[in-house]
C-alpha cells in the first residue's frame, strides 16, 4: 500500500482534515495509507517520527500557503527533503496550494500544482470542488506510481476478542484511529469577522468584475456605488438602457441571512437571495438561502467566499445572457 504524507503549517490544519476526508476513497480501496504528525502519540521522539516517515513516503502532499512558508520547519526541513527524494525518484511531490500566496518562484513552483492552474482550494466555489481536483491529482499519482492492488483485510467484527495465541504484529508507532478529528466550536467573534471579510471579498469581486466586463464588451457600460461599508449597488447598461441592476448589504437584523441581494436596489424590506454563515464543524462559510439550486448551488453546499460572489453574480448578469 502506498503511504501518503502531509506537509503543512498547523494554522491550517483544519483544511487538511477537510483534505482527509476527501481522500477516504482512496483509503477504503485500499490504495493509500496517511500519516501526518498528529498522529504521533506522546513518548515518541517527534523529529524522529517525522523524518521516519518523510524518508519512506510514497507521496508527500505540499499543503502551501504563507503560513506553510513562513515555517522554518515546513519549508526548510520537510519540503527540502521531499524535494530531494522528488528528484531522485524516491517518491512523487504535489504542491496543493490551500491560500493564495507568492509560491511560483519557490523551489516547488516547478512542480505541477493539483489543481487546475495551482487554483487556491479557498478560491473554489466551494472546499469540495477544490479537494475533488487534489484527489484527482493524488489518483493520477498512484496510477503512475504502479500502486499495488488493493487487498481486502480478513472480516473482522468490531471489539470482537483476538483469539487465544493469535501473533499480534507491533509496529514502531502505537497503532490508533486516524479519525481524530473533533468538530471545531466557532464563536460569535469567527463568525462576524468570516462574514465581514466575507462581504468585504464581496464588494472587490463586483467592482472588478464590472470594470473587466466593461472593458471587454463595447457598448456596455457600468455603475458601481458603495453606499456604506455595508452597501453597495450596480447596474448595467447596453447602449445607455438598464439591463441589470442589484444591492447587496449585510443585514443586521438578524432573520433572513448575514448577506442579502435584491433586483430592486438596496432596500430592507424585500430581497431575491440571501447568504448565511454556516460551519460544518472544521470550516466557516455560506450557504445560500433561496433559488441555490436554480444556479447549480446545492443549499447544503459550504460556499467560500468565492463561491458566494459567483452565486450572486450570476444572478445579477443573467438578464445578459
Amino acid at each position: 500500500m502506498v503511504t501518503l504524507v502531509f506537509s503543512y503549517a498547523h494554522a491550517d490544519e483544519t483544511l487538511r482534515n477537510e483534505l482527509e476526508k476527501h481522500l477516504a476513497p482512496l483509503k477504503r480501496m485500499g490504495r493509500i495509507d496517511t500519516w501526518h504528525d498528529r498522529r504521533i502519540v506522546p513518548g515518541d521522539e517527534f523529529e524522529g517520527q517525522i523524518d521516519h516517515y518523510f524518508s519512506t513516503a510514497d507521496i508527500i502532499l505540499l499543503l502551501v500557503s504563507s503560513d506553510f512558508i513562513a515555517s522554518d520547519y515546513c519549508y526548510q526541513i520537510e519540503m527540502s527533503n521531499a524535494l530531494q527524494r522528488h528528484e531522485r525518484g524516491e517518491a512523487v511531490v504535489i504542491p496543493v496550494i490551500l491560500r493564495p500566496c507568492a509560491w511560483h518562484k519557490l523551489p516547488f513552483g516547478k512542480l505541477l500544482a493539483a489543481t487546475v492552474d495551482g487554483k487556491p482550494i479557498v478560491q473554489f466555489p466551494s472546499y469540495d470542488d477544490g479537494f475533488v481536483q487534489v484527489v484527482d491529482a493524488v489518483s493520477r499519482a498512484l496510477d503512475k506510481l504502479g500502486a499495488k492492488a488493493p487487498q481486502a483485510a480478513p472480516p473482522r467484527q468490531p471489539g470482537r476478542a483476538r483469539a487465544v495465541g493469535a501473533t499480534v504484529s507491533i509496529g514502531r508507532s502505537t497503532p490508533r484511529s486516524s479519525n481524530l478529528a473533533i468538530p471545531k466550536r466557532f464563536t460569535d467573534l469567527d463568525r462576524d469577522r468570516a462574514c465581514r471579510e466575507g462581504f468585504d471579498y464581496l464588494t472587490r469581486f463586483f467592482e472588478n468584475s464590472l470594470a473587466e466586463l466593461a472593458k471587454r464588451n463595447e457598448g456596455l457600460e457600468t455603475d458601481f456605488h458603495r453606499r456604506d461599508a455595508d452597501a453597495f449597488a450596480c447596474s448595467i447598461y447596453r447602449h445607455g438602457s438598464k439591463v441589470c441592476h442589484c444591492g447587496i448589504w449585510r443585514n443586521a437584523r438578524g432573520m433572513g441571512g448575514d448577506i442579502c441581494y435584491s433586483q430592486s436596489g438596496i432596500s430592507q424590506n424585500s430581497y431575491n437571495e440571501s447568504m448565511s454563515i454556516a460551519e460544518n464543524g472544521q470550516l466557516i462559510g455560506f450557504r445560500p438561502l433561496m433559488g441555490g439550486q436554480m444556479l447549480g448551488t446545492q443549499r447544503d453546499q459550504l460556499l467560500t467566499d468565492e463561491g458566494m460572489a459567483e452565486h450572486f453574480w450570476e444572478m445579477f448578469i443573467r438578464p445578459l445572457k
